[in-house]
C-alpha cells in the first residue's frame, strides 16, 4: 500500500512533523508487522527522524545547517541560487525506513518523522509505503 500526501510549508527552512500522518496510514493499512518507507521526491527537501520533544532541536539544526551551508556563497554557480537547499537535502537524505510492530511505528521515546523543507515556502509532496512482513 502506498499513499501520497501534500503539505504546504511556510518558511524557507522548516521541519514539519509528519509522524501522525505516517502512523495513521499504517493503521489504515492494517499491517501489524512490517516496514514503512517515507520518501520525498524533491531535490531541495528531505526526510529525517529526530527528536520531537524539544522544539529547540529543530531550530538548532536549521541554524547549524545555515552555518554549514550559507544561502549565499560567492563561488556558487547554480542559476536558481538555492545551492544551499540542495546541499542540506543531500545531507538529510530523501527517505526514512521505520519498523512496524503490533501496528505501531517502532520509534524511540523522543523520535518523530520530519519532512525537511530547505527551499520554501512551497507546496510539497511525500509518499508513504507500508510493506507487510
Amino acid at each position: 500500500m502506498m499513499k501520497r500526501w501534500t503539505i504546504q510549508t511556510t518558511k524557507r527552512d522548516e521541519f514539519v512533523d509528519v509522524t501522525s500522518f505516517v502512523q495513521s496510514f499504517v493503521t489504515e493499512s492494517g499491517v501489524q508487522e512490517g516496514i514503512v518507507v517515507v520518501y520525498c521526491p524533491h531535490t531541495t527537501a528531505g526526510i529525517t527522524i529526530n527528536e520531537n520533544a524539544d522544539p529547540d532541536v529543530k531550530r538548532d539544526m536549521i541554524r547549524r545547517f545555515d552555518e554549514l551551508y550559507p544561502w549565499h556563497h560567492a563561488l556558487d554557480r547554480h542559476s536558481e541560487g538555492n545551492t544551499a537547499a540542495h546541499m542540506k537535502a543531500s545531507t538529510v537524505g530523501s527517505s526514512a525506513h521505520v519498523i512496524v510492530t503490533k501496528g505501531q511505528l517502532l520509534l524511540g521515546t523522543w523520535q518523530g518523522i520530519y519532512f525537511c523543507e530547505f527551499d520554501g515556502p512551497r507546496t510539497r509532496t511525500f509518499y508513504v509505503k507500508v510493506m507487510e512482513g
